[in-house]
């Protein structure tokens, strides 16, 4: 029997500032909604959830190069089915892992914080795969892997497989590495080195790229939210 046509997509609840204090970082909003429209759009039952229930939205986020048009609209109608959904979020700990096919772990920075040890999300990531359903993640949100467990092995989940994320390159291209260091958080691709997984990447930092490795997808920065989701939907319907 085919996994439920009924997707998660994990927000994280974290917050911090970035940039010497002068901007929060919180959820990435694209990194949510695009996944939102399209796994609706292919019929599927859209949840999204964090760890406590709550989110913070991240400052660069809400830029016009990354926020505008009809996005922009769907974030500022708090009426909107997206906006409902996010603002009204459960805690994972409340949900039952075992009514989804699809885990989506949607980012931004702050899920460098509090998604490894955010147990009641990873609990339904390995629900979603142990029945056979796709995982996937977008940007940072690798770091959710970071205690998920292939169930039937015991091993990381993501172990031998191959994944992409957010470059390193690319946190030292906006000048926030140091920054990020003194979180003492790992960045996505010291997560996938430490726990056995080929992280590969487009050449270009900005560029859509993402990668299917079986049923876990993975995608490599906001502007491949789209395409990861898409990809999501493709594998579903091999299972």
């Amino acid at each position: 029997m085919s996994p439920p046509r009924r997707a998660l997509i994990a927000v994280t609840s974290a917050q911090a500032t970035l940039f010497e204090g002068k901007e929060t970082t919180g959820l990435f909003i694209t990194e949510a909604l695009h996944p939102y429209e399209v796994l609706t759009a292919a019929g599927f039952e859209v949840d999204l959830a964090s760890e406590t229930g709550s989110y913070t939205p991240d400052w660069l986020s809400q830029q016009p190069d990354f926020l505008n048009g009809d996005n922009l609209a769907t974030w500022q109608d708090t009426k909107s089915g997206f906006r409902k959904k996010l603002d009204n979020m459960p805690k994972a700990a409340d949900l039952d892992g075992s009514r989804y096919g699809v885990f989506f772990a949607s980012a931004g920075h702050a899920a460098l914080i509090d998604y490894p040890t955010a147990t009641s999300l990873q609990k339904i990531a390995e629900q979603v795969w142990a029945n056979g359903g796709i995982v996937s993640s977008v940007c940072h949100g690798p770091a959710i892997f970071a205690n998920v467990l292939d169930t039937a092995t015991n091993e990381p989940l993501i172990r031998g497989k191959t994944i992409t994320g957010f470059t390193s390159e690319a946190e030292s291209t906006m000048g926030i590495s140091a920054e990020l260091a003194s979180w003492g958080k790992e960045l996505v691709e010291e997560l996938a080195s430490r726990l056995g997984a080929k992280y590969t990447r487009s050449a270009g930092v900005w560029d859509d790229f993402h990668v299917v490795d079986g049923r876990l997808v993975t995608g490599q920065n906001p502007a491949s939210a789209t395409s990861t989701a898409r990809a999501v939907v493709e594998e579903f319907k091999k299972l």
